[in-house]
């Protein structure tokens, strides 16, 4: 039989403080420990046990084994999706995105001939200039931007016959 609301209110009164300090000590997280303390609270009235010790290391021993249970239950389960958590979830598909742009682009750049490749990535992975490039690969800077040009349009017809939208 359940207790009274009174006597709940007197045990959170008398008790929650403390039961926080402990559920804290263990978890560091202060959200955890208020909805332990909940718990633990919510347990003891719902069940009224016939306490003969102390009720406040019923307390602590409910509140042990409510944490343990979570702990369990968080190994078992797989990690929570991103759901409701709209900033965050936007940052991870952000970095998905750049991820999967970064291996298309790849791709692409392999597809290309040598030197092709060679003027794009001496020009925009390693950032040379034309003379800095030509320099570089050993052509003069006029077969640079010859390279270049013609590279970025096969880059983009590569990448349209992949699919990918600019």
């Amino acid at each position: 039989m359940p207790l009274d609301e009174d006597a709940v209110e007197s045990l959170y009164r008398e008790h929650g403080t403390a039961l926080r300090r402990f559920v804290l000590s263990a978890s560091r997280d202060p959200q955890l420990a208020e909805d332990v303390v909940q718990e633990t609270v919510l347990r003891v009235w719902q069940q009224a046990p016939d306490i003969n010790g102390s009720i406040r290391s019923y307390l602590y021993r409910t509140a042990r084994n409510i944490m343990i249970d979570n702990y369990r239950r968080a190994q078992r389960r797989p990690a929570e999706t991103l759901e409701g958590e709209p900033s965050r979830q936007a940052g991870v598909m952000e970095r998905v995105d750049g991820l999967l742009n970064r291996v298309l682009i790849e791709e692409a750049l392999l597809r290309l001939s040598k030197e092709h490749r060679d003027v794009l990535v001496a020009l925009h992975y390693s950032r040379f200039t034309v003379n800095e490039a030509a320099a570089q690969l050993n052509i003069p800077s006029g077969t640079v931007k010859s390279r270049a040009y013609y590279a970025v349009r096969a880059l983009r017809t590569i990448l349209d016959e992949m699919g990918v939208e600019p």
